[in-house]
C-alpha cells in the first residue's frame, strides 16, 4: 500500500510588503514623540494628523495624533501596534503641526502639552476604568472566599449578558459606598475580575426631532378623508392644522419632505404634546432625526457693508493696503472710538472675496459677544465663533467647520489660534496690547498675539494689529521699520475725546466728604448724568465685597489654608474665598482666635461698590460685570445686552469693562482706585496702568457726545496721569522705552522666568539655589536674577521660588540658552531629593 500526497504549490512570498511605523503625539508632557507599529492591513488607512488609539504603559489606553509615518523602527524599545484608527482624514492639518512644533520649541514645553491645549476635549477620547469577570473565574473552584460586597459584584456581572462590565461609578452605586477601591483590589488579587479601559468618543452631533406628513395623506382626496376621520378629535385636528399652516404641501411637496421641528407643533398654548405623539403613533405624521448646527448663525449675509467709512477711515484703510504691499505686519494705532472695527470688517470682506480665510482675535469673551451680532449681519453663516464658554461639542463643531470650509472667518479669543486653518489670508489681533492674550497656566504658556504672527508667517497671510495703546514692544517694531504703522487720530463721527478730571481722595478724606468710596465730585457727576438719562461705567480692579476681614480686638485676619493670601469676603454668597485656589468657607460670626464678634470688612471690591450704589442711588439700575457674575455661559451677553438697551444705568466692573466695549449712551466713566494699579512690583506696571486708564476712559463719549472721566487718586501728581489726560501715547512711549533700554528689559532683551514649586518650603529654596548655580555656570551671573520668593509665595500648597533670566534677542543665542536651561532643569530634577519639585518655564512673561 502506497501513500500519496497532493503537493500544494506554496504562495510566492511578497517582496514588496512594507512595515510602517507612526510617530504619535501623546497628550502627555513627554519630551519625545513615541513610535508605534502600523498593522499591515491598515497601512493604507494611516493619515498624518489623524487620531489613533494606542496603549501607553501597562494599562493606559488613549488617543493621540499621528505626526509622521516612516519605515524606521525605534532602537530603544519594541514598538507596540496601534490598536485602532479613529479618523480616515486629518483632524489636525499640516500647517497646524508646523505651528504646534514652533509653540513647543519657543515656549519650552512639549508637543503633548500643546496638543492637550489645542484640541477641544470632545476630540480627545476619554478613558474610563471598567471591571469584568475574569474568563477563568468559575471554570475551577476559586480557593479564595468572597465577602458579601464581593459576592454582590460577581452576581451583578454574572447576571447580565456575556461580557457585561461595570464602571467604577456603577460599582460605587451598587455597593452604596464611596470607598470601593479596596473591594476591587481584593477581587483583582483573587483573579475574579480584571480591569480594562473603555474608550468612548465624547463628541456627538446635535440632533433635532422633526415630523412630516406621511406620504399616504399628501394627495388631496386622502387629506380630506383624514380631516373627516379627525373631526371628533379636535386636539389632533388642531395639531394637523398648525402643521399645514407652516408647510404648504400642495405648493411645495419638497417642504413636506424637509418637515418641521416636532417641538413647534406643541409650542402653542392650546396644543398638546400627547396629540402630536398620537398622530405619530397612528402613522399620520412621521418622526425623523436631523443633525443640525449648534450655532444660530445661519442667516443670509448681506451682500455689502451697511456702513460708510469716514474720510479718515478710508485714508487709513488705503494706507493699510499700501503698507501690506511692503510689509506682512501693520499696526493700526487709533484713538479709542476711532472706528477701527469698521476698517476690520471691510478688510475681512476683501480677504474673503479672494477666497482666503480670516482669523479675528479679541482678548475677552465680553468683546466677542458684542461684536458677533455686527459681524453676523455682514458674514452670516460663513462666520464661526470660538471661545471657552462654548461646550465641547460646540467647539468641535467650529473646528470641523473650519476644516470643511464652512466657516471662512472665525472670531474668537486666544484659543482660536489653534484652529485648523490652512488657507489664511488675514489675521486681525484687536487690542493687541492686552495681557488676556497670554496663557499663564498650564503649559503651553503662550501669547496668542505672537502665535498668530507666526501662524500668519507660516501661511503667507497678512497680520493687522490694532490698539489705542499699543504694547511698547509692538510700537518699537514700527520704529525699527519691521512693522508698518497707520494712525487714526480722531474719533469716528462728531465725538471728541473725553474730558479727564483728577480728584484727590486724600483731601476728601481729610475734609470727611467721602461718601463711602466715592468722592463728592464723582457722586455729583453720577447724579447729573443719571438725571439726563445717560449711563455710567465704574472701574474697580478688584472683585468681591472686600479684600479681607479683620478682628478689631485681636487683629486676626482669615488666611487661605493652601495659599499665602488673605481670604476675600463675598457678601452675595456670605463666604470668604481665595482668588487663587478657589477655597471657600462660611463667613464667621465670631473671631475664632479670641471669640470677639467685632469683625470688620477692610477695603472694597466691585461687589461692595454695587451694594453701596443701590443704597445711595436707589432709583438707578446697577449691574456688576466681573468673574463672579459672568461664570454662566450666556452671562456676558445678558449683561451687555441689558446695558445696551439701557435697562442698566450704572455698570460696575473689573478689567472686563475696559476692553473695547462700545456703548452709545455712556457719558461718564469713574476710575475708583487708580493707585492700586500703578504701584505694582513689575517692570510693566506703568505701561499696564496707562493702557488701562486710557482704555476705560475711551468708553465715555461716543456718537457725538462729549464724555467725562473722573479718576480718584491719592497722588494726583503721578507723572502717568499727565500723559493720560493729554492722551499722549508718544510721550509715554519715549519715557517707557528709555527705562527699558537703561535697565535691560523687553524689547531689548528676552526674559524667561522659571518658577520652582515644592510642597516643602526648604526643598523649594534648595532646588531653586541649585538651579540658579547651574544656570549661572552656563549663562553667566549677569543673565540670571534670583532666586527669590514672589509676593504670593505659596499657592495651592506649593511654595514658590522664581528665577528671572535675561537674554539677547538674537535667535542663535536664544536657542542655545534654552538648551542650557533645559539641561539645568534636568540636572535638578535628577537629584533624588528634588524628584517631586515642579519647574515651569515662562517665556516672555507678562
Amino acid at each position: 500500500m502506497s501513500l500519496s500526497f497532493d503537493f500544494v504549490q506554496p504562495e510566492p512570498v511578497a517582496t514588496d510588503r512594507v512595515t510602517l511605523f507612526a510617530d504619535v503625539i501623546l497628550p502627555l508632557p513627554l519630551p519625545k514623540l513615541y513610535t508605534y507599529r502600523v498593522p499591515y492591513e491598515l497601512n493604507d488607512h494611516v493619515v498624518i494628523g489623524g487620531r489613533v488609539i494606542v496603549q501607553f504603559g501597562a494599562k493606559k489606553t488613549l488617543s493621540c495624533i499621528v505626526a509622521a509615518v516612516h519605515e524606521t523602527p525605534p532602537k530603544e524599545y519594541q514598538a507596540k501596534y496601534i490598536l485602532e484608527f479613529i479618523d480616515d482624514a486629518p483632524v489636525v492639518t499640516q500647517p497646524q503641526l508646523k505651528l504646534f512644533r514652533w509653540i513647543a520649541d519657543y515656549y519650552m514645553c512639549t508637543l503633548g502639552e500643546v496638543i492637550n491645549a489645542a484640541l477641544p476635549a470632545a476630540l480627545k477620547l476619554s478613558s474610563e476604568s471598567r471591571i469584568q469577570l475574569h474568563p477563568a473565574f468559575g471554570v475551577e473552584e476559586n480557593p479564595y472566599p468572597l465577602s458579601e460586597q464581593e459576592e454582590r459584584i460577581v452576581e451583578t456581572l454574572r447576571g447580565g449578558e456575556e461580557g457585561k462590565s461595570l464602571t467604577f461609578t456603577e460599582v460605587g452605586d451598587l455597593l452604596g459606598i464611596s470607598s470601593f477601591h479596596r473591594v476591587i483590589k481584593s477581587l483583582m488579587q483573587k483573579e475574579v475580575i480584571f480591569l480594562f479601559e473603555h474608550l468612548s468618543d465624547k463628541y456627538s452631533p446635535k440632533v433635532v426631532k422633526k415630523v412630516r406628513l406621511a406620504h399616504t395623506f399628501v394627495a388631496e382626496a386622502a387629506l380630506e378623508e383624514l380631516f373627516q376621520r379627525l373631526a371628533t378629535k379636535p386636539k389632533q385636528l388642531d395639531v394637523l392644522m398648525r402643521f399645514l399652516q407652516k408647510v404648504p404641501i400642495y405648493q411645495n411637496e419638497h417642504a413636506n419632505h424637509q418637515g418641521i421641528e416636532k417641538a413647534y407643533l406643541s409650542s402653542a398654548p392650546h396644543l398638546s404634546a400627547s396629540a402630536v405623539n398620537t398622530l405619530i403613533k397612528n402613522g399620520i405624521l412621521e418622526q425623523f432625526d436631523v443633525i443640525v448646527s449648534r450655532f444660530p448663525l445661519d442667516h443670509t449675509a448681506e451682500t455689502r457693508l451697511n456702513f460708510t467709512l469716514s474720510e479718515a477711515q478710508s485714508t487709513a484703510h488705503a494706507d493699510i493696503l499700501r503698507q501690506f504691499a511692503e510689509k506682512d505686519i501693520v499696526l493700526l494705532h487709533g484713538v479709542t472710538g476711532a472706528g477701527k472695527t469698521e476698517i476690520y470688517i471691510d478688510l475681512i470682506q476683501q480677504a474673503m472675496q479672494g477666497g482666503g480665510q480670516v482669523l479675528y482675535l479679541l482678548p475677552e469673551i465680553a468683546l466677542t459677544a458684542q461684536i458677533v451680532t455686527r459681524l453676523m449681519r455682514v458674514f452670516g453663516s460663513r462666520l464661526g465663533v470660538y471661545h471657552s464658554k462654548f461646550s465641547d461639542n460646540e467647539r468641535v463643531e467650529v473646528w470641523n467647520g473650519v476644516l470643511s470650509g464652512r466657516f471662512q472667518v472665525v472670531v474668537g479669543v486666544r484659543s482660536a489660534v489653534f484652529l485648523p486653518f490652512d488657507n489664511l489670508a488675514l489675521v486681525i489681533v484687536d487690542e493687541e496690547h492686552e495681557s488676556s492674550y497670554k496663557q499663564y497656566d498650564p503649559a503651553p504658556r503662550y501669547n496668542a498675539r505672537e502665535v498668530a504672527l507666526m501662524m500668519a508667517n507660516f501661511q503667507g497671510a497678512k497680520t493687522l494689529l490694532g490698539s489705542a495703546t499699543p504694547a511698547v514692544e509692538t510700537y518699537y517694531q514700527t520704529r525699527a521699520g519691521r512693522y508698518g504703522l497707520v494712525e487714526l487720530t480722531k474719533r469716528y463721527g462728531e465725538a471728541g475725546l473725553p474730558e479727564i478730571e483728577l480728584v484727590d481722595t486724600r483731601k476728601s478724606r481729610e475734609q470727611k466728604t467721602m461718601l463711602n468710596h466715592f468722592t463728592p465730585e464723582l457722586m455729583q457727576e453720577m447724579e447729573r448724568k443719571l438725571g439726563a438719562q445717560e449711563q455710567v461705567i465704574l472701574f474697580q480692579n478688584r472683585r468681591g465685597y472686600s479684600p479681607f476681614i479683620n478682628c478689631l480686638d485681636c487683629g486676626w485676619i482669615p488666611k487661605c489654608k493652601s495659599c499665602a493670601v488673605s481670604l476675600s469676603y463675598h457678601k452675595h454668597v456670605h463666604e470668604l474665598r481665595c482668588h487663587y485656589c478657589g477655597y471657600h468657607e462660611r463667613m464667621p460670626v465670631e473671631c475664632p482666635a479670641c471669640g470677639s464678634r467685632n469683625l470688620k470688612t477692610v477695603g472694597f471690591g466691585t461687589e461692595k461698590l454695587e451694594d453701596d450704589l443701590k443704597i445711595m442711588l436707589p432709583e438707578a439700575q446697577v449691574q456688576r460685570m466681573d468673574l463672579d457674575t459672568t461664570r454662566a455661559k450666556n452671562a456676558y451677553q445678558q449683561i451687555i445686552s441689558d446695558f445696551e438697551q439701557q435697562k442698566t444705568n450704572i455698570l460696575v466692573g473689573t478689567q472686563m469693562v475696559t476692553k473695547g466695549l462700545d456703548f452709545a449712551n455712556v457719558s461718564l466713566v469713574g476710575i475708583i482706585n487708580a493707585d492700586s494699579i500703578i504701584h505694582y512690583p513689575d517692570f510693566r506696571a506703568h505701561e499696564r496702568a496707562y493702557q488701562m486708564f486710557v482704555q476705560v476712559s475711551g468708553r465715555a463719549g461716543r456718537k457725538g457726545k462729549k464724555g467725562k472721566v473722573i479718576i480718584q487718586t491719592g497722588d494726583p501728581l503721578q507723572v502717568i496721569f499727565d500723559k493720560v489726560i493729554r492722551n499722549d501715547y508718544l510721550e509715554f512711549y519715549e519715557y517707557e522705552i528709555t527705562q527699558r533700554r537703561e535697565h535691560g528689559y523687553p524689547p531689548f532683551m528676552r526674559v524667561i522666568r522659571l518658577t520652582v514649586k515644592h510642597v516643602d518650603q526648604l526643598l523649594a529654596e534648595q532646588a531653586a539655589i541649585l538651579l540658579t548655580q547651574e544656570l549661572v555656570d552656563r549663562l553667566g551671573r549677569e543673565a540670571v536674577l534670583g532666586p527669590e520668593a514672589p509676593y504670593i509665595f505659596r499657592i495651592r500648597n506649593f511654595y514658590l521660588q522664581e528665577i528671572t533670566i535675561k537674554l539677547s534677542r538674537e535667535h542663535t543665542v536664544l536657542k542655545s540658552a534654552k538648551n542650557d536651561i533645559r539641561d539645568s532643569i534636568n540636572i535638578v530634577k535628577d537629584q533624588k531629593e528634588f524628584k517631586q519639585a515642579r519647574i515651569a518655564a515662562d517665556v516672555d512673561p507678562m
